[in-house]
Formats: structure tokens, sequence, C-alpha cells
């Protein structure tokens, strides 16, 4: 039994693997804490905190599945003193069976007031993702199969984006598509390892609503489409308990459900943690994915007065 299961998984793994590198479906890794890590996918983000930021997350995803996807990131961004523009770097890290994807970005936003309690910033993302597929690594059953001979060897694939972030101190929305160029992605005079980044688009949003002297209600959605892929969706609710703790649950749309949870340490550092539970038909092989948060922001002023952070 453990064979087959053994083998089961990596049947499994080898699918996604080449349905990643053939590039038939969604390529960009994606986040539970998304509201969280908006700057690896919108570049109007760019400075919202209103002072320098840096957050972490890893994710590991479908748990007991043999070369699962696996995800980092570093996100780092800060107005201007003109407070009119900000910039920002991110690496987003990823990881699904043979198939390696960095994505080093520079971003860089323009703010202005829409009226004195909202902003609305238009993005600028541009970088280089650094794109290999290790198919010769991969143990098959015909030392033949030619699909299994040829490395996408390391290549650097220029790409850029654009995008908009519209917030105040109580509401989110964004819409965004952060990499235009679709790169080629095949491996030299192969004929099986064909493939194309297929541009994604984003539209994020979230309210905070008070419904009792302690305790906030924030709904938030992230709906996600890329051609060739079903529509994705995240539907998001967090109870805020006296702005320091953070309980929520969430609904991606046919994939996975699963619980948050985020603890205001100070009002500088942030923790957070969730997880997913798979309801698709990977339930069989996995037992669900886990993501880790930790976000800083930096006060060089000790006598300012930070407020609280909901997205």
């Amino acid at each position: 039994m453990r064979i087959m299961k053994s083998i089961k998984q990596l049947i499994v793994a080898l699918g996604i693997a080449m349905l990643a590198f053939q590039a038939n479906g969604q390529q960009d890794p994606q986040f539970t804490q998304y509201f969280f890590n908006t700057l690896s996918v919108n570049s109007g983000y760019a400075g919202s905190h209103d002072l320098l930021n840096v957050t972490l997350l890893a994710r590991e995803q479908w748990i007991g599945v043999t070369g699962r996807p696996r995800t980092q990131t570093l996100a780092v961004h800060s107005p201007l003193p003109n407070k009119s523009i900000a910039l920002g770097f991110s690496v987003v890290n990823d990881q699904l069976g043979p198939v390696h994807n960095t994505a080093i970005m520079g971003d860089f936003a323009y703010r202005f007031q829409v009226n004195h309690k909202s902003r609305l910033a238009f993005g600028l993302k541009a970088g280089l993702n650094l794109f290999k597929a290790g198919l010769a690594d991969l143990k098959g059953t015909e030392t033949a199969d030619v699909t299994f001979q040829q490395n996408v060897s390391t290549k650097p694939l220029p790409n850029f984006g654009f995008s908009a972030y519209w917030w105040s101190k109580r509401h989110f929305l964004g819409i965004s598509t952060p990499k235009l160029i679709e790169n080629d992605l095949s491996a030299a005079e192969s004929v099986v390892a064909q493939g194309t980044e297929k541009r994604h688009f984003f539209l994020i949003g979230g309210v905070v609503f008070d419904i009792h002297p302690i305790l906030k209600f924030k709904p938030t959605i992230q709906t996600k489409y890329v051609a060739g892929s079903p529509v994705s969706v995240d539907l998001t609710a967090n109870i805020l308990i006296d702005d320091m703790l953070w309980i929520g649950g969430f609904y991606r749309w046919g994939d996975a459900t699963g619980v948050l949870l985020s603890y205001q340490v100070s009002d500088q550092l942030r923790f957070g943690y969730s997880y997913d539970y798979t309801i698709s038909k990977l339930n069989t092989f996995s037992s669900g994915s886990h993501e880790i948060m930790i976000s800083y922001d930096f006060r060089f002023k000790k006598d300012a007065i930070l407020s609280p952070r909901y997205f």
C-alpha cells in the first residue's frame, strides 16, 4: 500500500509540475494572507504604510505531496520624503517539483490624495524572473523518454506590469497585472518542453466595520484570472479583537478552506499564520497547506504615533 501511495503521489506531483511548465494554468504562486502580501502583485501598494515596511512570508502547500509547491517572499517598501512617490522591492522564490522560478522586482508608485480620507496610487513593477526546469533530474520509468532528458537552464526573463491601488484607513481596492510580457519558457530545440509565461490579472478589495467597541469585522476578496485557467476567487473574513488579535476563515472557490490567525505584538511587529484544508481531489494525498508571515514597520521617530494597520 505504501508503494502504491508513493507512486500515486509521484504521478500527481509530476502532473502538476508539467502543467506548470507547459503554462496551461496559473503560474504565479497563491497566498492565503494576500492582504498582507499585496506588494508581490500590486506595486501601487508601495508606501501605503507611510513608513518603511518589511514583510516575510513562507508557504508550504499540499503537505504530503511529493514535489509540492514551496514559496518564500520578501517585500520592502516605503514612501519617499515628498510622500507623492513610494518605492518598493520584492523577491518571490517559488518551487514546484522540478520547476524553480525566482522573481526579483522593483516597484514605483505615484500617489495622490483623492479626498481627506483616501488616496490613489498608480504603480509600475519591473524586474527579472529567473526560470529553471530541471526535467533531467526526474527519474522516469523510461530512460529513453526525451521529455526528461533536457533541462531548461536558468534564463533571466525581463518583465514589467502596471497597477492601481486605492485605500483609506478602513477600505482598500486594487487592480493589477504584474507581468505583461509572455516570455518563452521552452527548452532549446525541444518539441515537448514548450510553454510561455501567462498574464495574470488580480482584483483585491476589503473593508473594516466596527461591530463592538473592541471588535471589528474585516471581509476581503481576491480574484485572479489567467487565460486557460478557471477564475480563482478567495473570500476571507476576519474578526479583530482590540486591534491586536485577528481570527478568521477563508474559502477558495472549489479548492480549499481554512483558518487564519494574526497577532499584533506591538504597533510595529505582526505575526500571521494560516492553514488551508484542501477540498479538491488532492485531499486524498495532501494534509493541507501552511503559511507563516512576519511584518515589521520601522519607526525612526521615537515620538511618532502609529495608527492600527488593517491591511
